[in-house]
């Protein structure tokens, strides 16, 4: 259940009973989703406490609630102006059942707000279906990715799904094309990952042994004069993994703005290419409740299936058939 910060800053104490989207959930977590824009320090001040009670008991912030609980909340002071601006969007849709949803999210949309985002997919999502009780993002995709996006409806789902990701029990394959002549069929890429500021706060990702493990599989798909598609296949899930995995051995993906080739970018933006060509193309997993398997497929964009023609146009290809 969703709350306005509004309910939350009365001047008497607000008594919340626990539904099945949060059983399960730790009752600080809990707090901060409705208290958003509220700091953490105060958040945890009235749990330490003891202003927040479950079933008029004292709890510890790491107490996990179970449906059915009464949450006892004291009054929260917030501004006004925390209310969420996010216009709601319907997204295209390629699999929706009682646990969760997969959209095709399409390239220059966040899948949330921050980082000077106002706002992303899951906030749109929710907008356009107030009555959703539970609605959380299971993975992430970059902003500039486009492809297959999995949001949990209910928070068993979202806690399997988060298990199944960690224990890679989830196939990710995504398609991008790359500057170059990739030559090897199939190669496996073991390269440890470090993760870092730029001096002006921006978050970036190297190759460094202190970093930590991360794995992907890279298949040829087509290849020709000047570019490559191959086709990456995901073991772990770190933070830029196949753009730096790429960049970092010389293959930079097309459109790329952080890692890329950027002299090369602004001659592709000027023959079409306006983004970064990474897409989230197919997914394989269990279903996190029934665990009946289910494959999915978002099939490129228009701009990247164009693109791809137009090389085959003005290319000599001299391996295998884009898709």
């Amino acid at each position: 259940m969703y709350f306005k910060m509004n309910d939350l800053s009365k001047e008497a104490a607000t008594l919340l009973e626990v539904g099945e989207e949060a059983a399960g959930q730790r009752i600080d977590n809990y707090l901060l989703r409705l208290a958003k824009g509220v700091p953490k320090s105060h958040v945890y001040r009235i749990l330490h406490s003891g202003e927040v009670r479950v079933n008029k008991g004292r709890i510890g912030a790491d107490y996990r609630l179970r449906e059915g609980d009464v949450v006892r909340v004291p009054p929260i002071r917030v501004a006004a102006t925390t209310k969420s601006a996010a216009p709601a969007r319907d997204f295209d849709l390629v699999f929706e059942d009682e646990a969760l949803i997969v959209l095709d999210k399409p390239s220059g949309t966040a899948v949330h707000g921050g980082s000077g985002v106002s706002f992303g997919v899951i906030e749109q999502l929710r907008r356009a279906r107030p009555q959703a009780k539970f609605l959380e993002l299971a993975h992430r995709l970059d902003r500039e990715t486009s492809g297959l996006l999995i949001v949990a409806k209910k928070r068993a789902a979202l806690t399997s799904l988060h298990d199944m990701f960690r224990a890679g029990k989830i196939a990710k394959r995504y398609l991008a094309l790359v500057s170059g002549r990739w030559l090897n069929p199939t190669q496996h890429v073991r390269l440890s990952l470090h993760k870092y500021l730029t001096d002006d706060g921006e978050r970036r990702v190297s190759v460094a042994a202190e970093g930590k493990e991360a794995h992907s599989i890279v298949r040829l798909k087509a290849r020709w004069e000047n570019f490559s598609l191959v086709e990456v296949e995901l073991k772990t899930g770190r933070t830029h993994q196949i753009r730096v995995h790429l960049s970092h051995l010389g293959f930079p993906i097309a459109g790329d703005d952080k890692y890329g080739d950027f002299t090369l970018n602004r001659e592709l933006q000027k023959a079409g290419l306006k983004r970064m060509f990474l897409h989230a193309a197919t997914l394989s997993l269990c279903h996190p409740l029934t665990g009946e398997p289910i494959a999915m497929e978002a099939p490129l964009p228009a701009e990247l299936s164009n693109f791809v023609a137009r090389i085959e146009n003005n290319e000599k290809r001299d391996y295998g058939a884009p898709p």
